[in-house]
């Protein structure tokens, strides 16, 4: 009797079980019914329109290269930043056609590979040009001085460049006046009105109708060009500051020339 018992047991307990897995085996099934089902519906409600995505910009992909795919006019600038430059990567650049070295900030820097970079970018064939990084509360004829140092006319294709970036803490009126002053000394130095490098906000707010017979370089990162608040003419736009070029190690300032403005333009004059 007791071993009958057992035998029952053992039979109920695994009628039991085999009935969990038909209902779960039934729950799985209609599942996957109910999917199928809704998806065939949302494919009789209409067509998902597919749109096209589009490339990404240099700003979103900075191994884009903007000089591949259009026919403005591209150049970079360069200091010691960029550390050793491989310029015969860059001669063979075909889309690469100026570039600005930096050559001195303030009354007693000298950019350490400004020497360098200029004689190869000629040994390239590339057009160049020198700037100084203005400092508006340092005295104006040591600046100068230090500039003059580097920058010799004799290794001039372009103009020089002034870069603007800073007030020095000064309010507008003062520091307009000492920039002022300074591209006095530096088209008395150099004979020919240098060019102005500044950002467009800076521009904006402290530049407006100071500068109205310079021409000017504005930097701004965005796919749309700049228009500056007096909506006054730009020579070149510096695009990004994350583009790459064959020879340079890491991101590099890139820049092209805006409407119909030409290397013409910045031609330095001996």
């Amino acid at each position: 009797m007791r071993k009958l018992t057992i035998f029952f047991t053992i039979l109920f307990a695994l009628f039991i079980t085999t009935n969990i897995d038909a209902q779960r085996s039934k729950r799985k099934a209609k599942a996957r019914v109910h999917r199928v089902i809704k998806h065939r519906k949302s494919r009789k409600a209409g067509r998902v329109k597919r749109v096209k995505p589009k490339p990404p910009t240099i700003h979103e992909n900075p191994y884009r290269l903007c000089e591949d795919t259009c026919s403005h006019i591209h150049g970079i600038d360069m200091s010691h930043y960029q550390g050793e430059v491989f310029w015969d990567a860059i001669g063979h650049h075909s889309g690469i056609s100026y570039v600005y070295l930096k050559a001195t900030e303030g009354s007693d820097r000298i950019d350490s590979r400004y020497e360098q970079n200029i004689f190869m970018a000629h040994q390239r064939g590339i057009k160049v040009g020198s700037y100084h990084f203005f400092r508006p509360k340092t005295e104006l004829s040591l600046q100068l001085d230090n500039f003059r140092t580097q920058c010799l006319a004799a290794e001039q294709d372009l103009i020089p460049m002034l870069d603007v970036e800073s007030t020095g803490g000064m309010g507008r009126e003062e520091f307009c006046d000492s920039l002022l002053k300074f591209l006095k000394y530096m088209e008395d130095a150099y004979h020919q009105k240098p060019l102005i490098y500044t950002g467009r906000n800076f521009y904006n707010k402290y530049l407006i109708g100071k500068l109205n017979d310079y021409h000017l370089m504005i930097a701004m990162y965005t796919d749309e060009e700049p228009i500056l608040a007096d909506e006054r003419d730009i020579c070149l736009w510096q695009y990004t500051g994350r583009g790459t070029v064959r020879g340079v190690r890491g991101h590099i300032d890139k820049s092209r020339f805006m409407g119909n403005h030409t290397l013409d333009d910045l031609k330095f004059i001996r």
